[in-house]
């Protein structure tokens, strides 16, 4: 007898705005990732996310055992700190994902196949074991799913429906083996959804292969806000356009931010983006860029999305020079 889905057992990936318990974090530690700007930069760009998101809820930090006294030094006793094998330090797409139940209100976690964003990197083993290990402390049942994925390709508006990239779910360094629909199929019975969104693209240059958490994101059940650019000749333009279209393709409200200009590290186009924020219990804390007019506008933008919530806006150019943003390195646990 084949035992029932996640779905069918009643449990379901609430949306952001669900209460938190916390806020997983995890202390950068991987040298590649911060060769050019180095740990101490990095180490003071985690921080201050942490310190943002500590204003509305418990952070919980995540250190290598060797890194511990620099955590320390840094963060101070603000936070809880855990010692746990790391190699890198993106716990949306390493932590587990954490699923409520419709009936009882009980909490498991998704740990998803990863593979360093299709193979990006070669040392990722004790990433591979880290969404177990955080359930494992947390005494919670942990649910291993068949697919490689990562929590920043999707988004749900905890109604039903979900918001994906193609060219991330569908890159061949993912689940060549797999169709479109058996995909889906799959993310329904793990995240408890009966609808997919899929956009196009993602970001040129995302090292992630277009994780949708830079081009667009649930701000309500029936309202998404996603990315565009006015320039015409930026090599994002034509990208975000078409995604746009596919929303526009929907029934749902549509919010549309402007991205900052583009900035390159080396031959390399940063994947900056004002959709990558993390939605705290009260509170949003989103990224500027060191760029007046556009920091203001993106700000003015989510004042308007978020009017019950207070807006927190901090220098994140170090956090996104590792490739990825505050969304990217935050994980909600929900109440």
């Amino acid at each position: 007898m084949t035992q029932p889905s996640l779905k069918e057992q009643g449990f379901y990936m609430p949306a952001e705005w669900h209460p938190h318990n916390a806020c997983w974090m995890a202390w950068p530690c991987h040298a590649q990732t911060w060769d050019t700007i180095g740990f101490k930069r990095a180490y003071q760009a985690y921080a201050l996310v942490a310190e943002a998101i500590a204003q509305f809820e418990q952070v919980i930090m995540l250190v290598r055992p060797e890194d511990m006294d620099a955590a320390k030094r840094y963060l101070g006793n603000t936070y809880d700190l855990i010692a746990m094998p790391l190699t890198d330090s993106w716990t949306r797409d390493t932590a587990p994902t954490f699923l409520l139940n419709r009936h009882n209100n009980k909490t498991v976690g998704i740990d998803w196949k990863f593979n360093a964003w299709g193979g990006n990197y070669t040392d990722f083993a004790l990433d591979t074991q880290l969404a177990e290990n955080m359930l494992t402390h947390l005494n919670m049942p942990c649910f291993k799913a068949p697919i490689f994925m990562e929590g920043g390709a999707i988004h749900v508006n905890g109604a039903g429906t979900f918001l994906t990239t193609a060219e991330c779910l569908l890159h061949p360094t993912r689940n060549p083996q797999l169709s479109q629909e058996q995909i889906e199929n799959i993310l329904h019975d793990y995240l408890g959804t009966e609808q997919a969104i899929w956009l196009p693209n993602g970001l040129v240059d995302d090292e992630t292969d277009g994780h949708v958490d830079e081009v667009a994101c649930f701000i309500a059940p029936d309202h998404i806000l996603t990315l565009i650019t006015s320039d015409k000749k930026d090599s994002n333009y034509a990208r975000l356009q078409e995604n746009l279209e596919a929303l526009q393709q929907t029934n749902l409200k549509i919010t549309t931010i402007e991205q900052p200009p583009e900035q390159y590290q080396g031959d390399t186009r940063l994947s900056l983006s004002y959709i990558n924020f993390y939605l705290a219990n009260g509170g949003i804390v989103m990224p500027a860029f060191g760029v007046a007019d556009y920091d203001r506008a993106a700000y003015q933008t989510m004042q308007l999305a978020f009017p019950d919530r207070t807006i927190t806006q901090i220098n994140a150019f170090d956090v996104f020079t590792g490739g990825g943003g505050i969304h990217c390195i935050t994980q909600q646990q929900p109440t």
